[in-house]
């Protein structure tokens, strides 16, 4: 693959047209690109649509290009038409390897090889993914988080046949498209995100299955504790500030022992038929009437708020940093040669008058 600029993506292909799908043609479109979407399904473009409608408040108020334009998409049934002249592609289709493996070959054939084909698995193995395809070197992981015109994460895995190149240009097309791209640099099932999730729910689950405590409370263990602290950062860094001025060095060598014996007494739940209905019925009652749309906007108003407020806090952030650096490059360029004379208007008032003058 050869390597060019990702100043040539100006065309997105989204293929699959579901949530995940028409979320990502919201996101392309706030970055000023020209998209072609398509799905199958009856109404899919009826659906995207709405999605855009819908997302387009929220994007505006988290800064879009200045040539952006919620109109500039268009719909194509015909996956292999809807590829032809673009500079990236976004499959989006269900998450099964026989619809992947089947499509993929499909759009891979007629692609120019520079063009990257990004999955949006959330779990699968992109080098299973691109077998059959001419070029599977160009084909790679870019999994979002749900979703994915607010959420910043996209996990980029190119696993053992993509190529460094294709990797590349996957992770410089999310930034510029207002991405937090992270590389995994080894591919296992459900990347690194949905690992951490699944672990985490495992515990969640299995603490409800012994009665330790409802689904709600479940929840509220991680919402209005740990998960506030964990929009800022993430579970190395949290147990960094644990260890107080001593950092992480200081929390492996005094609270280590505690948490391994925490370890040792993680459970695995059974997904008995009972339990599966318990899950059910508490977060039912957890919702308290509200529907899955009212839940979702409830969640992406706070979501673009947290999102505002870390970027104001890192542009701060950034300043002063620039402000020292620019002070730094002063000191070095104009080195005062006496500290008190350029805090005073004459030279000899720098001068410590003699105590006993006068007497």
């Amino acid at each position: 693959m050869n390597s060019t600029s990702n100043a040539d993506v100006r065309r997105v292909a989204v293929i699959g047209a579901g949530t995940i799908g028409a979320s990502w043609a919201a996101c392309f479109l706030a970055r000023g690109l020209d998209v072609v979407v398509s799905d199958p399904a009856p109404g899919a473009a009826d659906g995207v649509r709405r999605m855009i409608a819908e997302a387009w408040p929220a994007l505006t108020a988290l800064g879009t290009s200045p040539n952006a334009d919620p109109t500039a998409w268009r719909f194509e049934a015909d996956p292999a038409a809807a590829v032809a002249g673009v500079d990236f592609v976004q499959e989006s289709t269900p998450e099964r390897y026989d619809v992947k493996q089947k499509l993929l070959p499909l759009i891979d054939a007629v692609l120019s090889p520079d063009v990257v084909i990004a999955s949006s698995s959330s779990g699968l193995l992109v080098s299973r993914l691109s077998e059959g395809c001419r070029f599977p070197e160009r084909c790679i992981i870019g999994h979002p988080f749900n979703p994915p015109h607010l959420i910043p994460l996209v996990e980029v895995v190119g696993g053992t046949k993509a190529s460094r190149a294709a990797i590349d240009r996957a992770m410089a097309f999310y930034r510029a498209a207002g991405k937090h791209p992270i590389e995994i640099r080894k591919e296992v099932p459900g990347h690194v995100s949905n690992r951490l999730q699944a672990a985490l729910w495992r515990e969640a689950i299995y603490l409800v299955q012994e009665g330790v405590a409802s689904v709600a409370d479940v929840d509220a263990a991680v919402s209005e504790g740990p998960g506030l602290r964990w929009a800022l950062m993430g579970p190395h860094m949290t147990f960094h500030l644990g260890g107080g001025a001593g950092g992480m060095n200081h929390f492996l060598r005094h609270l280590l022992p505690a948490v391994e014996s925490w370890w040792t007494d993680l459970g695995s739940p059974t997904m008995t038929d009972d339990l599966q209905r318990r899950l059910v019925e508490g977060v039912d009652e957890e919702a308290d009437g509200q529907s899955i749309a009212e839940l979702e906007r409830w969640r992406d108003g706070l979501l673009e708020q947290i999102i505002v407020l870390r970027r104001n806090a890192a542009a701060k952030l950034e300043a002063a940093r620039e402000r020292e650096r620019v002070e730094a490059r002063l000191d070095e360029t104009f080195p005062a040669s006496d500290a008190l004379s350029v805090t005073r208007e004459l030279p000899e008032q720098d001068i410590t008058p003699n105590p006993k003058a006068g007497e």
